[in-house]
C-alpha cells in the first residue's frame, strides 16, 4: 500500500480577509492592515502550522469598490521583506505586477528578498489589465490581455536568466590577491526578446534558492514556465499544467459547527457577496476530510487558501485542519527543508550560463 499524497498549503494574508466585509467583523483594527506587524502575526500562525507559504495581493491601482470595502495596501514585496528576518520557515510570495516593472528591477527585488528570508522567497507574477495603471505611468497604452500575459511570460524568462547571471561561486574574497569576485563566473544575458532588452548581469548575486520559487495564476495560456500554477477552475488543470505544482485557490468560512459556519457567511453576504471562484463553508474536521479527496480527484498538489476573515478562519484552520492533514498522514509535521523549494520539494536550480 502506497504513502497517501502530501499536501502542499498556501495562505492568502490580504487585508482583513478574503471577503470584501472582512474588516467589518475582524476583531483586527483597520488602522492595523497598513502595519508589518498585522502580517507578521498571521504570518506566525502559518510557519507555527509548517505550512508552504504565505502570499500577500498587490496591484499598482486602488482596490475596486466604494466606501464600504478596504482600499489601500502596503506594497507587498517590501511587507514581506520587512518580516522575512522575524520568520524563520514559511514562504514569503508577493504579489508582483509585471506590466509597468522592469524585469531588471523585479530580478534584484526578489532576490533580495530571497537573501533576507535566507531562501524562503517567491514571486507572484501578475499582468496588468487596467486603465488606471496604465494612467498611473503615462508611459504607454493598455495592451491587450494576450500581450499581457505574453509579456508576463518574458518577464518570468528575464528574470531567471538575470538570477542565473552570477554563478553561486562568484563571490571569492580572495585577500591576497584583492579579488572580490570571480569575474569569469559573472555572465551577460544579452536578452533580446519582443517586450525587453536586457544586457546583465545583475547587481544582485546569485540568490540563496538559485531561483526564487515563481507562481502565476492559471488562467495565463502563457503560465507553462512557472514553478507553480495557483489555479480556480479545478476541473482539467493537471491536463493544462502537466509539469508545474497545480494548487488550488479555496475561500474558506469555518465554524466549530456547519450551521456556526453557514451563518458566519450569511452574515459576510448581507454586506456584500461572496467573492467567485471555489469556496468552501463548514469545520475545521470536514475541510480536512474535503481536502485530500478533492485533490486525488483532481490531480491537485495541494491549495491556495483564502481565509474569508482574518484572524478567524486562520487561526481554525492553523489550529484545528492541519492536525487533523498531520493526523492522516496528508500534511508534514514540521519542516524537513530550509528553503521554499525545499517544502515544494522543486529541487535544485540549475544555472543555465554555468559549465557542466
Amino acid at each position: 500500500m502506497g504513502s497517501a499524497q502530501q499536501l502542499h498549503l498556501g495562505v492568502a494574508l490580504d487585508g482583513a480577509g478574503q471577503h470584501p466585509a472582512a474588516w467589518r467583523v475582524s476583531d483586527v483594527r483597520p488602522s492595523a492592515l497598513f502595519t508589518a506587524a498585522h502580517y507578521l502575526a498571521h504570518a506566525k500562525l502559518a510557519e507555527a502550522a509548517s505550512l508552504d507559504f504565505v502570499t500577500l495581493d498587490d496591484t499598482l491601482a486602488l482596490q475596486p469598490g466604494g466606501e464600504e470595502v478596504v482600499r489601500g495596501r502596503l506594497d507587498a514585496l517590501l511587507t514581506l521583506a520587512a518580516i522575512a528576518p522575524v520568520t524563520s520557515g514559511i514562504g514569503l510570495v508577493p504579489t508582483v505586477t509585471t506590466t509597468h516593472t522592469e524585469p531588471f528591477h523585479i530580478s534584484t527585488a526578489v532576490a533580495s528578498l530571497d537573501f533576507a528570508s535566507r531562501g524562503r522567497a517567491g514571486v507572484l507574477a501578475v499582468p496588468s489589465r487596467t486603465e488606471a495603471e496604465v494612467a498611473h505611468f503615462g508611459r504607454r497604452t493598455l495592451p491587450s490581455e494576450v500581450d499581457a500575459e505574453a509579456e508576463n511570460a518574458e518577464v518570468i524568462d528575464v528574470i531567471a536568466r538575470l538570477w542565473d547571471s552570477w554563478e553561486d561561486g562568484a563571490i571569492i574574497r580572495d585577500e591576497p590577491t584583492g579579488r572580490f569576485i570571480d569575474r569569469e563566473k559573472l555572465h551577460y544575458v544579452d536578452f533580446e526578446g519582443r517586450f525587453f532588452s536586457v544586457k546583465g548581469p545583475s547587481i544582485t548575486p546569485r540568490p540563496p534558492q538559485g531561483h526564487p520559487v515563481v507562481a502565476v495564476y492559471g488562467d495565463s495560456p502563457y503560465a507553462h514556465g512557472a514553478d507553480v500554477v495557483l489555479v480556480d477552475e479545478i476541473r482539467g488543470a493537471r491536463e493544462r499544467f502537466p509539469d508545474a505544482k497545480l494548487l488550488a485557490g479555496l475561500s474558506i468560512v469555518l465554524a466549530e459547527t456547519e450551521q456556526a459556519a453557514i451563518d458566519r457567511r450569511r452574515a459576510l453576504e448581507t454586506y456584500a457577496p461572496f467573492p467567485p471562484g471555489p469556496s468552501f463553508t463548514g469545520t475545521p474536521a470536514d475541510l480536512a476530510t474535503e481536502l485530500p479527496r478533492l485533490a486525488a480527484s483532481n490531480g491537485l498538489d495541494g491549495f491556495h487558501l483564502r481565509p474569508a476573515v482574518l484572524p478567524d478562519d486562520l487561526a481554525l484552520f492553523t489550529a484545528e485542519t492541519v492536525p487533523a492533514l498531520q493526523a492522516a498522514g496528508v500534511f508534514r509535521q514540521s519542516y524537513t527543508g530550509a528553503t521554499l523549494r525545499d517544502h515544494l520539494g522543486l529541487g535544485v536550480a540549475a544555472n543555465q550560463y554555468a559549465e557542466a
